[in-house]
């Protein structure tokens, strides 16, 4: 983990941690510094062996309190880990680049060393909204090189794969709505300007132009100060410089392993639910490209509509929760 860490992110705020822990669920507040990945979790402590933990995955710019909604609906028995991802919210950044494959890796380890036992192939489903979904599509690809966890199936919000974006942005109208994908991977450019801009004032702003235009979906979105709690977070330079390096990664080393993966046949052996925005996702791409990705695994795939935004978790929770729960009951 990265030295640079400016540890005064943990207890700046906590009142999303005082509302997440009045949900049921404990937090390692106290001892981040020595974990380095901030969680929350749930039923971890006498965890079932047989028993599917779901890993539920942020996404940009945000932290785990997206989920705030989702987990009073998600029944009681089901276990969750909720971290934030390396370099994001309270997390230290990784002193390594930030792949999806270190990133996944890394929050991995950190769920493993929380069972009550060592075991391994432990059933995990993953979720993931954003650049988490893009965590676990690489967590799900490279499944066969982990024998602690045994995943199986993940849930994608909102998201095409990467080398489909990289693709769209071909087209000048997709540069100015998705302008991010090629400025932040320009990491000591992109910081400096956001840090110049202001990086609470950056995240408000992108905010914005991501969610929908249901008022309903937006009041869920905005309620619990949570836009605050975001653009709180990317006060901070090693926030900011560890969230570009994510976009970076997106855009030199991982270009090369999906072209190999695609190339040589690796694909997602486990099922997939894909959750999407149809008035966002839906309208910059088709998700039907998700089927090239798929190989043994089945994929699902369910728009919500009704003007939700990119943020479905937070603009949709009950129908999103609902999803998430039949799909864990049926790989349960």
């Amino acid at each position: 983990m990265d030295s640079l860490w400016d540890t005064r992110c943990i207890t700046a705020s906590s009142s999303d941690v005082e509302y997440m822990t009045s949900l049921g669920l404990e937090s390692n507040f106290n001892t981040v510094i020595a974990d380095k990945i901030f969680y929350y979790q749930r039923g971890l402590k006498d965890v079932k062996a047989d028993t599917p933990i779901l890993v539920m995955l942020h996404g940009y710019p945000q932290t785990n309190f997206m989920w705030r909604h989702i987990i009073p609906l998600l029944p009681e028995d089901i276990p969750i880990f909720l971290p934030d991802l390396p370099g994001y919210g309270r997390s230290s950044p990784l002193s390594s680049p930030h792949s999806k494959r270190n990133v996944g890796n890394a929050i991995l380890s950190m769920l493993y060393s929380l069972l009550p036992s060592a075991s391994d192939s432990h059933p995990i489903i993953l979720a993931g909204h954003d650049r988490g979904a893009r965590v676990c599509q690489r967590l799900s690809i490279d499944a066969a090189s982990d024998t602690h966890f045994a995943i199986r199936g993940s849930i994608l919000l909102d998201i095409t794969p990467g080398t489909a974006q990289w693709q769209k942005l071909a087209e000048p109208q997709a540069t100015v709505s998705c302008y991010h994908w090629s400025f932040l991977p320009n990491v000591e450019l992109a910081t400096a300007m956001i840090l110049a801009f202001g990086g609470d004032k950056y995240m408000r702003t992108n905010f914005s132009r991501w969610h929908g235009k249901n008022e309903v979906g937006l009041r869920r979105l905005k309620e619990n100060d949570a836009e605050r709690v975001y653009a709180d977070a990317f006060k901070y330079e090693h926030v900011i410089r560890a969230t570009c390096d994510d976009y970076r990664a997106s855009a030199e080393e991982e270009v090369k392993q999906h072209e190999d993966d695609q190339r040589e046949g690796r694909k997602l052996d486990s099922d997939v639910l894909l959750l999407y925005s149809s008035s966002f996702l839906a309208s910059r791409g088709s998700v039907e490209i998700w089927k090239e990705w798929m190989g043994k695994g089945n994929l699902e795939m369910k728009g919500l509509g009704d003007g939700v935004g990119h943020f479905v978790a937070e603009e949709a929770p009950e129908k999103t929760a609902e999803a998430m729960v039949t799909f864990y009951n049926n790989h349960n």
